[in-house]
């Protein structure tokens, strides 16, 4: 029962990520640039003040842990590699979001990371059944589709962004797979993507008005977009994070590759309930395709074939 509760509300925080950005871009309520600081900035003071609460414990439970165990989990801090694919993801993600409707936003985003990380198995060649080669063809099939401009496509300049997002988060998610502890290097992470908040600015001074990216504007920033902001940060990835770190151990690998296959999906039901958005033949034929895909390749890794 504790690990479908928050293997739920996991879930649910992860497609409210794509709820609350479009929500405050599409409304004007604030620009991209400013919703992403705002959202690095939120999350790393929540995540700071989960690390210190975990910190606290640990050291209590030393005697159970062992002192080896608890300094390994303390100690793990990230790096800035990391740190610098997170950036990248929050900054393509929220201009991305301006264009980009929730649904299809989610699954561009959704699908670049499973590609990048399924890339990198078969990179470092990782065995792969037939089902599984065939199943990935056919993902990145549905993954072109999806990018080709279309009526629920405004923008190949968005998309591409949002392509890029994904990848990032698949490399942070790759180098993640190392930690000794991933919700203290995800701390850590956010909090030294706060160096990068001043050269985000001077990029925008200098040169985003030359190439007709969209930038800050101090003057379009609302209470409605701060607070939108703050929940994408400290709610859907501080607090979202921290309990998707809890329900991990709980689960089976496979069974957390499955389960992410609703982000997507949930993110589509929050767009068409809260943002009154329309759900297009085109999205769910590529939903069904790279989903069903993704899940037919997830369900073989467990049992690759032998190489001779």
């Amino acid at each position: 029962m504790k690990v479908t509760l928050y293997t739920m509300i996991a879930l649910i925080a992860f497609a409210a990520n794509s709820l609350f950005c479009r929500m405050a871009l599409a409304q004007g309520y604030i620009d991209a640039w400013s919703f992403t600081i705002i959202r690095l900035l939120s999350a790393a003071v929540c995540l700071s003040i989960i690390m210190a609460y975990q910190s606290y414990r640990l050291r209590h439970q030393a005697l159970k842990l062992g002192n080896t165990s608890k300094d390994a989990l303390l100690n793990d801090k990230g790096s800035w590699l990391s740190s610098a694919s997170l950036v990248i993801y929050a900054l393509c993600f929220s201009i991305a979001y301006v264009e980009l409707e929730t649904s299809t936003g989610a699954l561009i985003l959704f699908s670049a990371v499973q590609l990048t990380m399924i890339g990198w198995g078969i990179y470092k060649k990782e065995t792969l059944t037939t089902l599984q080669w065939i199943a990935f063809i056919i993902a990145v099939a549905g993954f072109i589709y999806l990018m080709l401009p279309s009526a629920a496509m405004p923008s190949l300049l968005a998309a591409t962004l949002m392509a890029i997002s994904g990848a990032a988060w698949g490399i942070y998610s790759i180098r993640g797979k190392s930690c000794a502890s991933p919700l203290q290097a995800t701390g850590f992470n956010f909090i030294r993507s706060l160096a990068v908040i001043p050269i985000l600015l001077l990029i925008d001074f200098i040169y985003l008005d030359n190439i007709g990216l969209a930038n800050i504007d101090i003057d379009s920033i609302t209470i409605e977009g701060i607070w939108l902001a703050c929940a994408s940060g400290a709610v859907a990835s501080g607090i979202g994070y921290s309990i998707w770190y809890m329900a991990m151990p709980l689960l089976k690998t496979t069974q957390a590759a499955i389960v992410q296959l609703c982000v997507p999906v949930l993110a589509a039901i929050l767009g068409v309930v809260f943002l009154s958005e329309q759900l297009t033949i085109a999205f769910v034929v590529a939903s069904a395709v790279i989903l069903g895909a993704v899940l037919v390749f997830v369900l073989n890794k467990e049992t690759p074939k032998t190489s001779m």
